[in-house]
């Protein structure tokens, strides 16, 4: 189990970022980038003080394939750097 399956095994926020994460095709740059602990870590913050959990789990379950995630989510900054990466 990586640090990330840790995490996401938390709580459903953050497995909501996991999600987010996989979808989006950055999951595996955010295991390599430069102290992706604590990237992670503020990632699973930023996501857990989201107020768009229905609304994030609902497009997660919705969205077959998306280049960027929906405009509320509090880590768009953090995939599109990990999607530049990949």
């Amino acid at each position: 189990m990586n640090f990330l399956e840790y995490l996401t095994g938390l709580d459903a926020r953050t497995a909501l970022m996991g999600r987010m994460m996989q979808k989006l095709g950055v999951d595996r740059p955010l295991k390599v980038v430069a102290d992706h602990v604590a990237v992670t870590n503020r990632a699973v913050d930023r996501c857990r003080s989201c107020r768009h959990q229905e609304e994030c789990a609902t497009w997660l379950d919705e969205t077959a394939h998306a280049d960027h995630p929906p405009a509320y989510c509090r880590n768009g900054d953090l995939i599109a750097r990990l999607q530049s990466i990949r």
